[in-house]
Order: C-alpha cells, then structure tokens, then sequence
C-alpha cells in the first residue's frame, strides 16, 4: 500500500515506522516547510493519506487531501465537531473517503465498549452522578481531548439524565487552574489537565452518597495510536464512504 503522511512531528514519525515495519511504502511526506507538496504528482499517488496535525491545520488537508482523489485517515482532534456536515456531504455526494477517529488506540476502542455498557447499566440508577477527567501532555492543545468528549457523548447517549457535556476545570502546566463552565446537573462535567508529556489518561467517575465506580483507560505511550492509524489506513484502502472505529472494530 502507498501512503502519504500529512504531519511529521512524534506521531508522524511513529506512524512513519509502522508503516514500514508493516511493509507499506511511504510516497509523500508533507509538513510545515512543505505544505503545498500535497499538490503533487508524489501525493496524488498515495491509495491513503494519514493526517496527524494540528485543529487549526487539519480540515484545509484533508479538503486538499480529498481535491487530490487520495483516500484520508485523519487523528487531528479539535476541528471535525465545526466540519462534520461538509465531511458527511463530500463522503456521501463527491464519492470521497475520510476515516476519522478522536482516537485510534485498540485499547480506547474496548474502553468506550465498556463505557456505554456502563452508561446503560447506570440509566437504572439515578443515584450515581457521572464526571471525567482527561490528562495530557503539555503540548496538546485542545480541552477537552477529541477522546473525551467522544466519550461523553457515547455517555449521553445512553444517560437520559444527561443531555449534554460540559468543560470543567482546566489546570494549565504552570498549575493555574480556570473555573469550569456554568455548572449544571444536566451536563457531564469534563475536568482537563495538561502536565508533563502524559500520552492521555481518561476517567469516568460514577459516585453516589454510598461509593464511588472509577472507569480509566492509561496510555503508557503513543505507540498504539499510532499502529491503530495504520490498521485504520489498511482498512480504508479497501473501503468508501465516512467510517470510524466501529467500522473497523466492531465491539
């Protein structure tokens, strides 16, 4: 399979590794200094396109991506919740492809099957109020993460007491800490915090007068990330249309 990789800072050279452990051939490499590359014949023959960038960056790449007739699997958190209804349209309309995930650990993937397990569970039991929290690395830039609110919004679905999720405190690197959102018993609370280069931890609380049940997935590295984005490009090589990690992990 010929990729190209749109990003090339720690995950892109993760993803770059994997692709070549897995014997899949790298044709274009487009970062910062080389933007408009992905105009080129060397990127137009790619059969997929893996884009880890930034919530300012991602959405003209992957138009770009899509323009040049290459297939995009894209990481980049921050941008799609703007964009959702263009991606849905040029899938559905232009015969384009876009694989997009908040997250593509396998792990996270399990995870989230367990959290709407429990949130369906927890639907008989009005008692249990539910929050999260994510930690990441300082680097990241957006809060909450893509992963948190993915999964609050897989809560939510099946919460009825729920109608929504809300940013919580954030605790900046340096510690200074900024209040939450107008709080409400309506909406999921999601605390953020960034310290040191944490590769993400997310928790979901459930607590009640009595106890408390504490739902965590701990990444000890990105390389799981990184090898989901690469079985997520293998799949969209074959496959059309807006798909996501149920598509390719049915849990």
């Amino acid at each position: 399979m010929r990729i190209a990789l749109i990003g090339h800072g720690k995950m892109g050279r993760m993803i770059e590794t994997i692709v070549r452990e897995r014997g899949h051939e790298i044709v274009s490499i487009i970062d910062v200094d080389n933007a408009d590359d992905i105009e080129s014949s060397a990127f137009r023959h790619a059969d997929v396109a893996i884009e880890f960038t930034t919530p300012q960056t991602a959405y003209e790449n992957c138009r770009r991506a899509m323009a040049a007739g290459v297939k995009v699997v894209s990481g980049s958190t921050g941008w799609m919740e703007a964009h959702a209804g263009e991606m849905e349209r040029l899938c559905r309309e232009e015969g384009k492809t876009l694989f997009w995930s908040s997250n593509f650990s396998l792990g996270v993937a399990l995870f989230r099957a367990v959290n709407r397990y429990a949130a369906r569970l927890m639907e008989r039991f009005p008692d249990y109020d539910v929050r999260m929290e994510e930690v990441h690395h300082i680097h990241k830039l957006d809060a909450p993460s893509g992963t948190a609110i993915t999964l609050a919004e897989d809560i939510t679905s099946c919460l009825s007491r729920k109608d929504g999720w809300a940013k919580g405190t954030f605790t900046a690197p340096d510690g200074t800490v900024t209040p939450a959102e107008a709080d409400s018993s309506d909406a999921l609370r999601i605390d953020s915090i960034r310290r040191g280069e944490v590769a993400g931890i997310h928790s979901v609380v459930y607590e009640s007068q009595a106890d408390s049940i504490t739902l965590t997935h701990d990444a000890h590295s990105r390389q799981g990330f990184a090898l989901g984005a690469v079985l997520a490009a293998e799949y969209t090589a074959t496959h059309e249309g807006l798909l996501t990690m149920d598509d390719l992990f049915n849990f």
